[in-house]
């Protein structure tokens, strides 16, 4: 017998429980959803308006009635971007896009950094100014550099406006990536709207290899280190020994990785099923053996934005060496800002900043250090555990917790019992952090020899390899599924 009430639940907004990819909520509205988007493969028009309808009810089971700050956006932009590609006079057609930044930045600053400003107010003043109550919408700072995107290239002549609203808003709206990215690029995005839907062979295999492997990281890997280990200790860090924050510390670095790019693979398979190609946001971060080639393999969405329209427009390093380093910490210092309202994701960024700058500096005046050898393996091992330094500061609760973490590993002493131990104690934990050690350093072209292989099994082993591990995720993963790390951003 139906359970009418549960069904129900699932067409409405539950603050403690919003949609998520990691959920069987959500798979099973996206069968649903998936199967009526095959039925319209030759209608496009119509295709393209159910999508939206369904992005913006995804969008709202995320984030409720601020749902209306998207569409707000959407129009916003929509209007200006015409503007701009109409318009001749460059005055006016700066100052359209002064317009555009404006109320995108202005909307992102009242949800997410109106508190923030009034606390540093008080800490300066030694006032007592209330906070306001003020709801976080989900993934607003992802679509709001997406619309700024559009605006940008608009202005700098390098893309044609949308044809219409509704695909505009296809594009703002899309929901494999709506709410932790990867941030897409309009001009490479919006063309893919006007092809004829298609989906070959060898991008289903990948979808479904990616949509499994984002669940296994996600649920697995993420979701049991944070629970049974990181939050733990990173709340309260005294009652650990200084080997266990520094475990703690290095579970961590892989917890985000496997969170944030378990997101990433599942919103770019979930796209490849629907016929869009999404850019890669990573490629094994801690493989870099400097933090300039880490920027180029974490977050790749994010650090290419933050290069093409920031960086460059702060003059790039067309106005000499101590210019460019400037913009490279500003840029980070940016960045920092844009992951969260809080100086601790400042100073995470100001370390990535210094560190790019410093880096900078060093190859500019010996630049055989680039490509030699044992420069490399310094350079893997310096970077990684700067990394895992700099993670500190993004995952303590606050500055002040982020130094009893540092101070409690300054305690460490090499003791071997108490480090097997603490080991056997914790066996299950370091079993997955192995495992995500492992997956992690597999060399590419295994995964290509994987998917190549996969490609050639038939479409109901296909299927069925991805409905097990739908099913092995959900089996062994917490009953209160686990937020992504990425959707308070």
């Amino acid at each position: 017998m139906l359970n009418w009430e549960k069904i129900s639940e699932l067409f409405i907004y539950n603050p403690k429980a919003p949609l998520l990819f990691n959920s069987g909520a959500f798979f099973l509205l996206f069968m649903v959803f998936f199967g009526i988007y095959i039925l319209l493969h030759k209608a496009d028009k119509l295709r393209i308006a159910y999508t939206l309808l369904f992005s913006l009810f995804f969008y709202y089971k995320s984030s409720g009635f601020y749902f209306w700050v998207l569409i707000l956006s959407t129009f916003i932009d929509f209007y200006i971007g015409n503007a701009l590609y109409k318009m001749e006079d460059g005055p006016k057609r700066k100052a359209l896009l002064i317009l555009s930044l404006c109320s995108n930045l202005g909307l992102l600053a009242y949800f997410k950094y109106v508190n923030f400003g009034i606390q540093t107010y008080n800490d300066l003043t030694g006032n007592a100014m209330p906070l306001t109550d003020i709801f976080l919408p989900v993934g607003i700072s992802f679509y709001t550099f997406q619309t700024l995107s559009y605006s940008i290239d608009i202005y700098r002549r390098n893309l044609e406006p949308a044809k219409n609203i509704v695909d505009f808003g296809f594009f703002v709206s899309f929901f494999p990536q709506l709410v932790a990215g990867p941030i897409v690029r309009a001009a490479d995005f919006i063309p893919q709207i006007y092809q004829k839907l298609s989906l070959t062979k060898s991008d289903m295999s990948r979808a479904f290899l990616l949509i499994a492997g984002g669940l296994v990281k996600k649920a697995i890997i993420s979701d049991y280190l944070s629970v049974n280990f990181v939050d733990r200790v990173f709340d309260n860090p005294l009652l650990y020994s200084a080997f266990e924050n520094l475990t703690a510390v290095y579970a961590y670095a892989f917890q985000i990785y496997c969170d944030f790019s378990g997101y990433s693979d599942m919103a770019i398979g979930l796209s490849l099923l629907m016929g869009f190609k999404l850019p890669d946001n990573f490629r094994s971060p801690y493989q870099s053996t400097s933090i300039t080639e880490f920027w180029r393999r974490w977050h790749i969405s994010l650090s290419s934005w933050l290069r093409d329209y920031l960086y460059i427009s702060l003059g790039g390093n067309r106005k000499g060496q101590v210019r460019t380093y400037v913009n490279l910490l500003l840029t980070m210092l940016i960045g920092g800002l844009w992951h969260g309202a809080s100086w601790k994701f400042v100073i995470w960024g100001a370390l990535h900043g210094s560190l790019l700058a410093i880096e900078k500096f060093i190859w500019s005046i010996i630049p055989s250090l680039k490509g030699n050898k044992w420069a490399r393996v310094f350079g893997f091992f310096f970077t990684f555990h700067f990394v895992c330094f700099a993670w500190i500061y993004f995952r303590a609760s606050s500055f002040d917790q982020a130094v009893l973490v540092i101070k409690q590993i300054g305690l460490l002493q090499i003791d071997w019992a108490q480090i097997w131990t603490i080991i056997q104690a914790y066996q299950h934990v370091f079993g997955v952090l192995v495992l995500a050690l492992v997956l992690h350093f597999i060399p590419e072209r295994w995964e290509q020899y994987w998917q190549r292989y996969f490609e050639q099994w038939p479409m109901f082993f296909k299927a069925s390899y991805l409905a097990v591990c739908i099913w092995i995720v959900m089996q062994v993963s917490r009953a209160d599924v686990q937020p992504f790390i990425y959707f308070q951003f």
